[in-house]
């Protein structure tokens, strides 16, 4: 965070005439902490004066972005002025910013408090039809507003759709649950796509004791669990790593005469991989072999990735045969982790024989398999391999992104090529790369390896006093990426 930015917050705390004051005085001052100052006027109520504040930005040469707006379509939203709140959107518009999900969703929560429900119905729609796609924030504020304007039927319609787009419900959706005792009431009875719906939902939120009940009250009621109501339990404790419980509903869904499906299988194998037990996830997936149903791409890789990750090769390579003799086409996603898998295994001429299957393949290749199979050759000590597959970038039309670079530079390190890995070092700006923390850590590690002390004080002060740095996330991000200790 800079100085300046540090400066606003502090002061928009302090006083709005001060905020405005040192804004207007300091030139360096970038927009995107502009957005601050009508949010802290909001929180005090004076919205007028963060719409003034704005016009004089504007006049100021400075133009708001799609942030701003939406902040004070949200204000006066919140404040019932929903007209002045269109107002404001008209004029985003006119000057080239479309509206976002966040906007639209603020003039239907508008609507929605004023029981406003076809003209929030209307926005819903019409951000639709402009491809804006609504978030569960969205969704849960129609829902939300429909259960309060009692009209269940458009309510429980949304809340199926969420299922069917794969969203999540969010703590307001789940205020739907209480929705069935008023369907009830009125003589609409939920039915197992509903019960469904929110057992699925609470279990991808962590609630599975709460799903139970659900589940508990829908037998009651004399409707009986399907596969896909096992499955969403299934899933559950698997997303806890509860893999004794994932597997007792699973051999209860059995006991009942409930066949579990592909899905249910591909949900229980990812649990197990997850959960690094292996043999049971290898167990199922000779059971689902056996029984016919083809297991996709996904879940091979799922399977690959751990067996890797465990050390385990031969079964992974395996894996990889039995998929391709199966009919199926490995993505990008799986040639990345055979690929990566091999290397870290140490396994590199089948590595290199794979990455030339994967060229000879059609597959577009980007940096990224480039990077992993340069990681893999400096750490198999293969440098001059390495060094000749890092120059062919360029005859690709492909350039080094900073983790490329940091791999190379450490493997010639390594080797005690000092003088190469510098020069390396040094020419990432010729590609527009600059180093990060990561990569000067890297440079100065091989410098002290091998005793030079000074060079690597003198890289560290630059490094300090660089202003091109990327923060530690991205450094963790590298290591955990190449794993160049």
């Amino acid at each position: 965070m800079s100085l300046t930015l540090l400066l606003v917050v502090a002061l928009l705390y302090i006083g709005f005439q001060v905020v405005v004051d040192f804004i207007f005085s300091e030139i360096k001052w970038r927009w995107g902490i502009g957005y601050l100052v009508p949010r802290g006027w909001r929180r005090e109520g004076a919205i007028s004066k963060a719409v003034e504040t704005v016009d004089m930005l504007r006049k100021q040469g400075i133009e708001p972005n799609i942030v701003t707006y939406t902040t004070l379509v949200d204000a006066h939203c919140k404040e019932g002025m929903v007209s002045e709140a269109e107002d404001i959107v008209d004029a985003m518009i006119k000057r080239g910013i479309e509206p976002d999900v966040v906007t639209h969703t603020a003039l239907i929560n508008s609507h929605c408090l004023q029981s406003e429900m076809d003209k929030a119905r209307r926005v819903f729609n019409l951000m639709i039809e402009k491809g804006c796609t609504p978030s569960i924030v969205t969704y849960s504020t129609m829902i939300n507003g429909y259960c309060k304007a009692k009209r269940l039927d458009e309510a429980m319609e949304l809340f199926h759709e969420i299922s069917q787009k794969g969203l999540i419900p969010n703590t307001v959706t789940y205020s739907t649950v209480e929705t069935i005792d008023m369907m009830r009431k009125q003589g609409i009875g939920p039915d197992i796509v509903t019960y469904n719906t929110l057992v699925d939902a609470h279990c991808k939120e962590g609630m599975v004791s709460e799903a139970e009940d659900i589940v508990d009250e829908m037998i009651k009621r004399g409707i009986e669990p399907d596969v896909v109501t096992h499955t969403a339990l299934i899933n559950g404790h698997c997303l806890q790593n509860e893999m004794d419980k994932a597997r007792r509903v699973f051999n209860l869904m059995i006991e009942k005469g409930c066949t579990p499906d592909i899905v249910t299988y591909k949900t229980m194998i990812n649990g197990y991989c997850k959960a690094k037990r292996l043999d049971e996830a290898m167990e199922l997936f000779h059971e689902i072999s056996r029984k016919g149903p083809i297991l996709d791409v996904v879940t091979y890789s799922t399977l690959m990735q751990s067996m890797f990750q465990l050390g385990r090769a031969s079964t992974a390579f395996e894996l990889f045969r039995k998929m391709l003799a199966s009919g199926l086409v490995p993505d990008g996603v799986t040639c990345l982790i055979l690929l990566d898998g091999l290397c870290k295994t140490g396994h590199i001429k089948e590595a290199l024989k794979h990455f030339r299957a994967m060229q000879n393949s059609g597959l577009e290749l980007d940096i990224v398999p480039y990077t992993i199979l340069i990681n893999g050759l400096c750490k198999a000590r293969h440098i001059e391999v390495a060094k000749e597959l890092f120059h062919q970038l360029s005859d690709n039309g492909l350039k080094p992104n900073v983790y490329t670079y940091c791999v190379m530079i450490n493997g010639l390190c390594k080797e005690g090529l000092l003088d190469e890995a510098y020069r390396l070092f040094g020419r990432m700006g010729d590609n527009h790369c600059l180093p990060n923390s990561f990569c000067y850590n890297v440079m100065i590690r091989g410098f002290l390896r091998n005793s030079y002390t000074s060079k690597a004080s003198e890289l560290l002060t630059e490094m300090v006093v660089s202003e091109n740095l990327v923060g530690d996330n991205v450094e963790k991000l590298g290591e955990n990426q190449y794993q160049l200790q």
